[in-house]
């Protein structure tokens, strides 16, 4: 990094878009997922006519499902992008600590889950994920 660059403020703006990252995924769960997109359809190798005889209720129930999850990742969001602008600037150990697993237990682990699946979304959210983890890197080595 070129000289007169504030680490600690480069890493929580990293962060901080990996927040808003999450309160923008969160939103495509509450108000766009379908609640079978086709990369579900092709894991499952059934065609979409097949579940809706089969199960009728199913992408109804589905949708609100996604409608709780996608609160809580917009919250998760939100909640990082608090940490990250206030308490990660400061160099706090105990912010540093929880927005690292946060990070694993929430983009972290939808992104793992999400190559197992082979999802179409993939690489997106590991992009979510380096940014993330740079912005931890900075912050941590501006303490």
């Amino acid at each position: 990094m070129a000289a007169g660059v504030d680490l600690a403020t480069v890493g929580s703006w990293l962060v901080t878009a990996s927040g808003f990252a999450l309160v923008l995924i969160g939103g495509f769960f509450l108000a766009g997922r379908p609640a079978l997109l086709p990369e579900d359809l092709r894991f499952m190798g059934v065609a979409r006519e097949h579940i809706d005889e089969a199960v009728p209720t199913l992408a109804r129930w589905l949708r609100r499902v996604f409608w709780v999850l996608g609160g809580y990742i917009a919250t998760t969001g939100l909640l990082v992008m608090y940490l990250a602008r206030t308490e990660l600037r400061t160099g706090s150990s105990s912010a540093l600590a929880v927005l690292v697993l946060a990070g694993v237990t929430s983009v972290g682990w939808m992104t793992a889950v999400n190559f197992m699946l082979r999802s179409d979304f993939r690489w997106a959210l590991l992009a979510v994920d380096g940014v993330w983890a740079l912005g931890l890197v900075l912050a941590a080595a501006a303490r």
